[in-house]
C-alpha cells in the first residue's frame, strides 16, 4: 500500500510504494533506464538521508530528475523525505532485497555495462 512521508508544507510529501506490492516487470522497467541506474548506484555509495535530489550528477533537467525519482519510488527502490527545502533520499536496499533477492546486487556489480 502506498503511503506518504511527512514533509515540509510547501509541496506534497512523496508517495512511497511498498516493495512487496511491486511486480518483477515493474522493478525491471524501473531499472532499465541508465539515469535511474546511476541514481541507484550513487545512493548505494552514500549514507542514508545524505543525498538531496540536486546533488546527483546526471545529464537531465530538474523535471526529468523528478520523474526518475518518482519511478524509483514507485518500484520500491527509493524512499524520500523533506528536510527543510531539501528532499533527501535513501536506497531501500533491505526492503528491495527481501522482495527481489539478488537483483539489486546484480545492478550494483554490473559497473557501466548494461
Amino acid at each position: 500500500m502506498a503511503n506518504q512521508a511527512g514533509g515540509g508544507g510547501h509541496r506534497a510529501a512523496p508517495v512511497h510504494t511498498d516493495p512487496e506490492e511491486v511486480s518483477v516487470l515493474a522493478a525491471l522497467s524501473a531499472v532499465a533506464d541508465p539515469v535511474r541506474i546511476q541514481l541507484i548506484r550513487e545512493l548505494a555509495d552514500s549514507a542514508d538521508w545524505t543525498r538531496s535530489c540536486g546533488s546527483f550528477d546526471v545529464p537531465v533537467g530538474k523535471a526529468a530528475l523528478s520523474h526518475h525519482f518518482s519511478v524509483l519510488r514507485g518500484a520500491g527502490l527509493v524512499e524520500q523525505r523533506d528536510e527543510g527545502p531539501r528532499r533527501v533520499n535513501r536506497l531501500r536496499r533491505e526492503e528491495f532485497e527481501a522482495r527481489f533477492p539478488g537483483l539489486l546486487g546484480l545492478l550494483l556489480r554490473a559497473g557501466d555495462t548494461g
